[in-house]
């Protein structure tokens, strides 16, 4: 009798201890298995678009260290620097002991990150290209730290937001855009980045998003060729750094329209939750481009 009672309770122990003791699995953006044994809950994030997905996805209290301007929401300003996207203080994350590192994967960071990857420290590699790769983020970080509830809610804010949009204007007529990243010299970016994927989900084209490189350099001539209908620029830009130094050139179709229209740069290029209102106010400034054409000749007849 008692042997059975023994023999039930481990067999009731097999199917219990697997569910609770299971890795957690999930693929990053560059393709690589991340695997946790427990959720984190010792986080260093190394971007601040990072940082924004973090706390949106219930988080946020478990971030030990970050880095430069990753200021939202206002309690990210709390949390200890280890760095700049040009320099990180690798000693003192690997003293900080985390359980999972959430970067942006680009160039300036592949050398410093190395002595982080020998460590054994599990990565995770965020750089969502699209829109609707926010709410992907926010569930896998919600597996990731044990706070699958709140990013699955706010995912699913995101993308009823997002078809709303998507549903609204991509079907209108095209509104051929200039996204001007930096003013001197003039910076621009191609359509592997999200903000292209906003211009695209507004129903608008990025001149310049055939373009082999993501961010490179273009000349004013190659705009004034390209002939623009709309021009964005980042509020970061003032003065003859910003959208307004096109005024002069009254040839352009965005300059005689009007349609030179200054944007919250962190709501464009930072690839978070509040991109979404981003995207909505680019909508909204391409459906006014649209509303600024002239009517073809002989239409009324």
């Amino acid at each position: 009798m008692h042997n059975s009672r023994f023999m039930a309770f481990l067999c009731a122990l097999s199917f219990t201890a697997p569910a609770a003791y299971s890795a957690i699995t999930v693929k990053d953006d560059a393709g690589n298995i991340v695997t946790l044994q427990a959720p984190a809950k010792r986080i260093i994030s190394l971007s601040p678009h990072v940082t924004e997905l973090i706390f949106a996805a219930g988080a946020g209290d478990k971030i030990i260290a970050t880095v430069s301007y990753s200021d939202y929401p206002a309690a990210a300003r709390e949390i200890p620097r280890i760095g700049d996207n040009l320099q990180l203080d690798v000693e003192r994350i690997l003293a900080l002991k985390p359980d999972l590192v959430v970067a942006w994967m680009h160039g300036g960071f592949e050398r410093q990150l190395e002595p982080l990857r020998h460590s054994g420290i599990p990565f995770f590699l965020s750089d969502p290209p699209t829109l609707d790769h926010i709410p992907v983020t926010l569930l896998k970080f919600g597996t990731l730290f044990g706070t699958e509830k709140q990013a699955d809610d706010v995912a699913q804010e995101f993308r009823q937001k997002l078809a709303q949009l998507s549903k609204r204007y991509q079907r209108k007529s095209l509104v051929r855009t200039f996204y001007q990243v930096w003013g001197k010299p003039l910076y621009t970016l191609n359509d592997r980045n999200i903000a292209s994927d906003v211009i695209r989900t507004c129903g608008g084209e990025n001149i310049f998003g055939r373009l082999a490189a993501d961010v490179f350099v273009v000349s004013t001539e190659a705009v004034l060729l390209e002939n623009p209908e709309l021009i964005l620029g980042s509020d970061m830009q003032q003065g003859e750094s910003g959208v307004g130094q096109w005024k002069t050139f009254t040839s352009l179709l965005a300059v005689r329209n009007q349609n030179l229209v200054t944007l919250n740069d962190d709501q464009l290029n930072r690839a978070g939750p509040r991109i979404i209102e981003g995207a909505r106010v680019v909508c909204e400034a391409m459906e006014l481009a649209r509303n600024k054409r002239l009517p073809l000749v002989g239409a009324h007849q």
